[in-house]
C-alpha cells in the first residue's frame, strides 16, 4: 500500500492535501521532535509532569505551523484529523475505565490486604523480598497502574520489609519489578492500552501473547530477589514492626474477586470497556458490604460535595481527572505522528531505514527495539514515550508483515521495562519521594538513591534482554495473515 493509500485510510477514505515545509519533510517531524527535546529537558532539570509534556506538545505543534509552506488551513486541517483518529480516543476511554476501577480496588483496601499477606506469613530478608516482588505483581496486574504500584507499595510494605532484615536497595527493585510486571501485563494498564491500540491489536489477544516474556522474565527475577535480599539490618525497635502491621488488614483481599472478574472476561474476548464496567460494578456492593453496610463508604466512591471545589468526589472520580493530561497529551502525539506522514516525514524515515534493514525481518525487529529503547530513555514518563515510538514500529512492523501482537509486544515490554530503570525516570523519582514521605512516620527507615537502585530491577532488565534476543533470533515471531491471523512463516506479496 502506498503512503498516499495509508493515508487515505487512515483519515476515513478523505483526500487530504499534503503539506509542505520549509524545511522539506524535516520540518513535519519538528512538533514531535520539539516533543522529544522538550520531554528531556525537563527531565534534566527534574521539572517533569504531565501538564509540562502536554505544553511541550503543544509548542511543538505551533513550531509546525510557523515552518509550513502549504495553506496554514491545510495545516490545521491535517492536525485536527490527526486528532480524531480513533487510536488517540480509544486509548482515552480505555484510560478513563481503568483509573476508575483501580482507584475502587485502592479504596476497598486491596494493597493492604496484600501487605497483610506480607505480614502474616512471618517472611524475612530475601524471602521477604521475593514476596514483595510477587504482591506488587499482582497488585499492578490488578489495577493497572505501576506508578500507584511503588506509592502504595513503598509506603505500606517497604518499611515493613526494612523492619524484618531486608536489604533496602534490593526491597526497592523488587517494588519497581512488580510494577514492570504488571504495567507490562495487566489489561487495564495505561502501556497496555496505548500498544494494543496504536497496533490496531485487541487488548486481549496481546495480553495472552505477552504471558509467555512476563513469566520467563518473573521466574529468575524472583529467585535472585529470594537469594540476594536479605543482608538488611532488622529494626531493633518491635513496635517498628507492630506500627506497619497495625495498618493493614486481610479484609481488602476480597478486592480480588473483581480483579478475577475482569481479568477473565478480557481474556475471553469481552471488551475492554465491558470487563471494567463488570469489574467496578462488582466492586462497590463489595466495599459497602466491608463496612458493615455504611452508606458513608459509598461516599468513597462517589460523593457530592456542593462545598468542594471539584463538587463531585470520589473514586471513580479521582479514576477519570488522573488521566485527564494524559488524554490530551495522547492526542497531540497522535496529531504530530499523523503530521508526519502529511508532511512525507514518516515515509523518507521508513525508506531510510528500508535501505539498511533490506529483506531481513531481523533487521526490522532490531529497529523497533531500538527506536523505542531511544524513546523510553529520553522521556520519563513512559506512556508519553511509548506514543511517541508507536507510529514507527507501526510503520516498519506492517512494512514487513509482522504480526501487531508482536508489535504491541516489543513496543509495551521496552515501554514497561526502562521506564522503571533509569535513575532519572519518573516511577524512580516517585518511589524515591515516597520513601522520603513515609520517613517522616518511621525514622529509622533508609533512603535508596535512585541510582543505586538502576541494575536491580530485573523483571525490567530481562524483559529487555529478551526482546532483544527474541528480535536477533526470531524466538515467538508470527507474521499477519490476510485476516490478521497468526503465520509462522512470511506471507507472500
Amino acid at each position: 500500500m502506498s503512503n498516499k493509500e495509508e493515508m487515505d485510510k487512515a483519515t476515513g477514505d478523505k483526500t487530504i492535501q499534503r503539506l509542505d515545509f520549509r524545511t522539506g519533510a524535516f520540518g513535519a517531524a519538528v512538533p514531535l521532535l520539539f516533543f522529544v527535546v522538550w520531554a528531556i529537558t525537563i527531565s534534566v532539570m527534574d521539572l517533569s509532569s504531565e501538564v509540562a509534556l502536554v505544553m511541550g506538545a503543544v509548542i511543538g505543534l505551533t513550531l509546525g505551523l510557523l515552518l509550513c509552506k502549504s495553506k496554514w488551513e491545510d495545516y490545521a486541517q491535517g492536525l485536527f484529523d490527526g486528532l480524531a483518529q480513533p487510536v488517540g480516543v480509544i486509548a482515552m476511554v480505555a484510560w478513563f475505565y481503568a483509573g476508575m476501577f483501580a482507584q475502587v480496588l485502592q479504596v476497598g483496601g486491596l494493597v493492604e490486604g496484600l501487605v497483610w499477606i506480607g505480614s502474616a506469613t512471618g517472611v524475612e530478608g530475601g524471602s521477604f523480598v521475593a514476596l514483595t516482588f510477587l504482591l506488587a505483581a499482582v497488585f499492578s496486574t490488578a489495577v493497572g497502574t505501576g506508578y500507584g504500584t511503588t506509592v502504595a507499595f513503598c509506603t505500606l510494605m517497604y518499611p515493613a520489609g526494612i523492619a524484618v532484615g531486608a536489604d533496602p536497595v534490593l526491597l526497592f527493585a523488587g517494588i519497581l519489578a512488580g510494577a514492570v510486571f504488571g504495567d507490562n501485563l495487566a489489561p487495564v494498564s495505561d502501556t497496555t492500552i496505548v500498544s494494543a491500540t496504536t497496533q490496531d491489536a485487541d487488548v486481549p489477544g496481546v495480553v495472552r501473547s505477552r504471558f509467555k516474556y512476563a513469566i520467563i522474565a518473573a521466574v529468575p527475577t524472583v529467585i535472585i530477589f529470594a537469594i540476594f535480599g536479605g543482608g538488611g539490618s532488622a529494626a531493633a525497635d518491635t513496635a517498628a514492626v507492630d506500627s506497619v502491621i497495625e495498618s493493614v488488614n486481610p479484609s481488602g483481599l476480597i478486592m480480588l474477586i473483581p480483579f478475577a472478574i475482569v481479568l477473565i472476561l478480557a481474556l475471553t474476548g469481552q471488551h475492554l470497556i465491558t470487563s471494567l464496567t463488570w469489574g467496578i460494578i462488582s466492586a462497590i456492593p463489595m466495599i459497602w458490604m466491608l463496612d458493615f453496610f455504611d452508606l458513608a463508604e459509598i461516599g468513597n466512591v462517589l460523593s457530592f460535595n456542593p462545598d468542594s471545589d471539584t463538587v463531585v468526589e470520589g473514586a471513580l472520580v479521582k479514576g477519570i481527572t488522573g488521566y485527564f493530561n494524559m488524554a490530551i497529551l495522547i492526542l497531540l502525539i497522535v496529531a504530530a505522528a499523523h503530521l508526519l506522514r502529511l508532511g512525507g516525514t514518516m515515509e523518507a524515515i521508513t525508506e531510510g531505514l528500508i535501505r539498511w534493514i533490506k529483506t531481513s525481518v531481523r533487521k526490522a525487529e532490531v529497529s523497533m527495539w531500538a527506536i523505542v529503547a531511544l524513546m523510553n530513555s529520553s522521556i520519563t514518563i513512559n506512556t508519553a514515550a511509548e506514543i511517541a515510538a508507536a507510529p514507527f514500529v507501526k510503520e516498519i512492523g506492517s512494512r514487513y508483515k509482522i504480526h501487531r501482537y508482536r508489535m504491541a509486544n516489543m513496543l509495551d515490554a521496552m515501554t514497561s521495562a526502562l521506564g522503571y530503570i533509569f535513575p532519572w525516570g519518573a516511577p524512580v523519582l516517585l518511589g524515591f519521594s515516597t520513601m522520603k514521605t513515609v520517613q517522616d512516620d518511621y525514622p529509622w527507615l533508609p533512603i535508596v538513591d535512585p541510582g543505586a537502585v538502576f541494575p536491580f530491577v530485573f523483571q525490567g532488565w530481562f524483559l529487555v534482554i529478551i526482546m532483544l534476543i527474541a528480535a536477533l533470533t526470531g524466538l515467538g515471531l508470527r507474521f499477519e495473515g490476510k485476516s490478521g491471523e497468526e503465520l509462522k512463516e512470511k506471507p507472500r506479496d
